[in-house]
């Protein structure tokens, strides 16, 4: 997506070293086919001599990294922007942390994304878990993947409807870069009901728990 935001004129991505393993791989598994060249470092170093930032179509970072810790990105990214070379600023980031820390949208970032497993699917040896994904509007028609809007139908009932499809196999076709053709429904509600059974104060309150076992351990 960041690669298509910048109209594939840059051929380089940024990873922090402290995403994911299993993302950094997945990541460099899926830029190979499209001759991306994925750089991994440290990301107080992109700022720096070391990289040329107009050759990045984006970078990425996490809170919490790999190592558990919590970052805010708001001057990293704000550095970024003055520099005006339309890198794309991705958080990977965590749905129960979101509850009582900064979100990656006040921090700056153009695209959020991660795991919705936190919230309530059990552990499934890696899988299956539903993600969740998010940009700023502006790069909405960038989006890989499918936007189901609110309407109303002919009696005039609220309706949910295919609103946007725009980077699908039947659209673009050999142009797509997402292979978007599963449903995870099922993994989709079961986080949407524990987040409606437990509400905000207790996933909050959950969150807590979790940091304070955390810094315990």
């Amino acid at each position: 997506m960041a690669y298509n935001i910048n109209d594939g004129e840059k051929k380089k991505f940024f990873v922090d070293e402290n995403v994911f393993v299993p993302t950094i791989a997945v990541i460099k598994t899926r830029a190979s086919y499209l001759d991306i060249e994925i750089v991994v470092g440290k990301y107080q170093d992109f700022l720096t001599d070391k990289y040329k930032q107009e050759e990045y179509c984006g970078v990425l970072v996490q809170t919490p990294d790999a190592h558990g810790i919590i970052t805010d990105f708001s001057d990293f990214f704000k550095k970024i922007d003055e520099k005006k070379q339309n890198t794309v600023k991705i958080v990977a980031s965590d749905l129960l942390s979101l509850t009582i820390t900064k979100s990656p949208g006040s921090m700056g970032a153009d695209i959020s994304f991660g795991s919705s497993q936190r919230f309530g699917v059990p552990m499934g040896f890696g899988g299956p878990y539903s993600g969740f994904f998010a940009t700023k509007k502006n790069n909405i028609r960038k989006m890989p993947g499918r936007i189901i809007g609110i309407s109303k139908d002919a009696e005039n009932n609220l309706a949910y409807r295919m609103a946007l499809q725009t980077r699908e196999q039947h659209i673009r076709r050999e142009k797509a870069t997402s292979n978007i053709c599963t449903a995870q429904a099922l993994l989709a509600n079961i986080s949407a009901m524990y987040a409606i059974y437990h509400g905000p104060k207790g996933l909050r309150d959950i969150a807590f728990r979790v940091n304070n076992v955390t810094q315990i351990a």
